[in-house]
């Protein structure tokens, strides 16, 4: 082979080589990205979210963020307990918040702790605020609680924890769309 022949090969190489790096792939499936907007006064939103105080967790627990009151606290895997992670982008999320609301104002109801992760508070409190929901919410930003229990990417995942401290996820229903589901799984 000739230089002309090398110099040809190596400029059809090169020239392949960058359009396959500048071609468009598609992304892979995931959470669609957070719309940037001017930043708000959180403060006004849990105002409008009104959601009920957190009760502190106490040793051992994972560190969370109460969006009630933006106050850091430990969230113990201490049941009975009922934990439920969600996002604002997920459909069933959406769906199942209400339920396990109205679920959670039952007399004897174990407690229901909503846990927002992939994504921010402030669109967290926002859509809570839009659904009605008012139960003690934690925003888990950094997903130390969901590594804790094992959760898997996919939302909702429901977990109880039982008294003795065993904890189980719910897979049946995927998710609540009545609280007498809800009453169910927590026998």
């Amino acid at each position: 082979m000739n230089n002309r022949t090398r110099w040809l090969v190596l400029v059809l190489v090169l020239g392949v080589a960058g359009v396959v790096a500048l071609w468009p792939r598609d992304e892979a499936p995931g959470p669609p990205p957070t719309p940037s907007r001017p930043s708000q006064d959180v403060s006004a939103l849990r105002a409008q979210a009104q959601l009920r105080p957190c009760v502190p967790g106490g040793e051992g627990g994972v560190e969370v963020t109460c969006l009630g009151d933006g106050t850091r606290t430990a969230l113990a895997l201490k049941g009975p307990i009922l934990i439920n992670f969600w996002a604002t982008w997920c459909q069933p999320c959406q769906e199942e918040l209400p339920v396990l609301d109205s679920y959670a104002k039952q007399p004897g109801a174990v407690p229901v702790v909503p846990v927002l992760v992939e994504s921010r508070e402030a669109d967290g409190l926002e859509l809570l605020a839009r659904l009605g929901v008012r139960l003690p919410s934690v925003h888990d930003g950094s997903d130390e609680l969901r590594k804790r229990v094992k959760a898997p990417m996919t939302l909702p995942a429901t977990y109880y924890v039982a008294a003795d401290g065993q904890v189980r996820q719910i897979t049946d229903p995927p998710y609540f769309k009545a609280p007498e589901q809800v009453e169910k799984a927590v026998r």
